[in-house]
């Protein structure tokens, strides 16, 4: 099976990161404060069409913090998938269902409301999906990126 390499990722998220980072909005401090108004959308290349991510921290290519907010549209699917560094999601709005396995499977997830919480550790293939428009919060420690269980699920690839 063929792997897409945490550089390549990286690279594809450089241009989000550049494009929708909100760190301009430090303080004298080096504080970092936005209102939701602030929040810039883009669409996500390595995400299957639909949901949006807007950088809060990053960028999402190094080894550094990273914050970032997905939106998923009502009815979407995430296919089964891993990341090369740990992931903490937090519901923000609607209900994000998620599983861990190597397929997307519906009868294998949690409904996570807002406020739910998921840690996924690195290399764990999960997967998720939504009713309702559904806005998470991702944060880790880069290099951040998503690598599909059956690469043809990926929509770089298509």
């Amino acid at each position: 099976m063929k792997r897409v390499t945490p550089t390549a990722l990286a690279f594809a998220f450089c241009a989000i990161a550049s494009s929708a980072a909100l760190s301009q909005h430090s303080g004298d401090h080096g504080h970092t404060m936005i209102v939701p108004s602030e929040i810039k959308w883009s669409d996500v290349p390595s995400l299957p069409p639909g949901a949006q991510i807007a950088v809060i921290e990053g960028p999402m290519n190094q080894a550094v913090p990273i914050t970032a907010r997905i939106k998923f549209p009502a009815n979407y699917r995430l296919p089964a998938h891993t990341h090369p560094v740990i992931e903490h999601v937090t519901v923000i709005s609607g209900t994000f269902n998620m599983g861990a396995g190597d397929k997307l499977d519906i009868a294998k997830t949690k409904a996570l409301p807002p406020g739910g919480f998921a840690i996924m550790q690195p290399g764990t293939p999960h997967f998720a999906w939504t009713s309702e428009e559904t806005v998470v919060q991702v944060h880790s420690v880069g290099p951040w990126g998503v690598t599909y269980v059956n690469p043809a699920d990926d929509p770089r690839k298509k």
